[in-house]
């Protein structure tokens, strides 16, 4: 009897180890669980609630881009932002990708002040987002300007009638869906293609007058899709300094933005999956030189700037064109 009186007792010690066991389990997968939702998420800023200045990077190929401008409001909302460096590298994009950036650049500069800092590239409508800043910094060397709107279609039907092919269509008038890759353009067609364009191309150029203290007269005259380097820039009136972040944070100095504080990137959500975070994507993407494996692989190959729908503003650099 005493034998199993005693194996009871340790039955009973061992159920409770297990017991106490799981629970530390548990809690240790919650907190993993908690902890990898969190970084996967990703944090707009790291845990920061002291004052500081923010910066925010605008890159790559522009279009509407809805976790920008949430990010860019919340650079407005936070008291603990003081002033905002716009860190800017992009040969453009469509124009109502640049309009959007631009109205949600201005509402933070009416509360904040905001300093567009250009780095190898702010051409179109990436020229149209620095414009929204207070000041613009651009390296001697930065490429910057193309002012200007187009629109491109294909032309497909030599290669319809190659392979034979005719296309069949019912429409309610002649400009319906025109023009596209599988009729010839007609003239009435490139006229109201070029109304269009014209009337987005003066809006652009109203906007780099405004902002850059020009008359529409100057503005025009510099904006036949001309690039121009950051000196020549300068000298255009299209910036107001050269340098880079040393001179964009000194120039936050005078408005009253304490210098020495600290610059911390808002940086976007982080993007990937459980099992294959961007962060491992990339890496493994580096190790086959074909860069990042993550959502992000498409844009980084510029495959992005093919679906492009509407008006662009985009300095289209591979085929030696000025104009955006």
């Amino acid at each position: 009897m005493s034998m199993k009186a005693d194996d009871l007792i340790d039955r009973r010690r061992l159920r409770r180890k297990l017991t106490f066991w799981r629970i530390v389990t548990f809690l240790i997968a919650a907190l993993a669980i908690v902890a990898m939702s969190t970084w996967l998420a990703g944090e707009r800023i790291p845990g920061v609630t002291t004052d500081h200045i923010a910066k925010v990077r605008i890159e790559g190929t522009i279009t509407e881009d809805e976790d920008l401008l949430r990010r860019l409001d919340e650079v407005r909302k936070s008291a603990s932002v003081k002033g905002v460096i716009l860190s800017i590298d992009s040969p453009g994009g469509t124009t109502a990708g640049g309009e959007a950036i631009f109205d949600a650049v201005r509402k933070l500069a009416a509360e904040k002040p905001v300093v567009a800092q250009v780095g190898t590239l702010a051409a179109s409508a990436g020229y149209m987002i620095a414009t929204a800043s207070d000041h613009i910094v651009a390296r001697k060397s930065s490429i910057v300007g193309s002012i200007g709107v187009l629109v491109q279609f294909p032309d497909l039907t030599g290669l319809m009638d190659k392979l034979g092919v005719k296309l069949e269509e019912i429409k309610s008038s002649p400009l319906k869906a025109e023009p596209n890759p599988f009729n010839p353009t007609t003239d009435e067609e490139r006229a109201m293609m070029r109304n269009m364009i014209m009337d987005s191309y003066d809006w652009f150029v109203g906007i780099v007058a405004e902002r850059r203290s020009m008359s529409k007269a100057e503005a025009t005259a510099l904006a036949d899709g001309s690039v121009w380097t950051g000196r020549q820039a300068l000298a255009n009136k299209l910036i107001d300094e050269v340098g880079g972040e040393d001179q964009a944070i000194a120039w936050l100095g005078t408005k009253g933005i304490d210098a020495k504080l600290e610059v911390i990137e808002w940086k976007p959500a982080r993007t990937g999956s459980f099992l294959l975070p961007s962060s491992v994507a990339q890496a493994l993407g580096r190790a086959l030189g074909i860069g990042d494996f993550s959502s992000q692989l498409i844009k980084e190959m510029g495959a992005d700037r093919l679906f492009l729908d509407g008006m662009l503003s985009l300095w289209q650099a591979e085929k030696a064109v000025s104009g955006g």
